[in-house]
């Protein structure tokens, strides 16, 4: 039997926040990219950061994210996608009583 193409489910089932805590976990890490998914319970944010050598793709997955990006904040409801470009300071929180996910992908692999 083949392993499955899509690792998803196996990473992010045991992703479950409790409100105001934020979980990771890495989905792929390679020479070159690195992408992890993102749970955020209810309240809780990833503090804003930039990547100076890498530029980094957001994917919303589940639910609705507050999206930072610079000086803006927008939500981003799944399926969202917003690209952050190399040395802008970027972020999220989660505003709802939901969990949320979304992907981060960085290219290339940070130093």
């Amino acid at each position: 039997m083949s392993t499955p193409l899509d690792s998803y489910d196996d990473v992010v089932t045991d992703l479950d926040p409790e409100p105001g805590d934020l979980e990771t976990a890495e989905l792929v890490v390679s020479d070159d990219a690195l992408v992890k998914a993102f749970a955020l319970g209810p309240g809780a944010e990833l503090d804003a950061h930039e990547h100076g050598t890498s530029t980094n793709v957001f994917h919303v997955l589940e639910g609705t994210v507050t999206v930072l990006q610079g000086t803006e904040q927008e939500p981003v409801e799944a399926p969202g996608v917003v690209h952050h470009e190399r040395g802008v300071a970027h972020g999220a929180k989660n505003e709802t009583d939901e969990t949320v996910i979304f992907t981060a992908s960085l290219c290339p692999m940070p130093s």
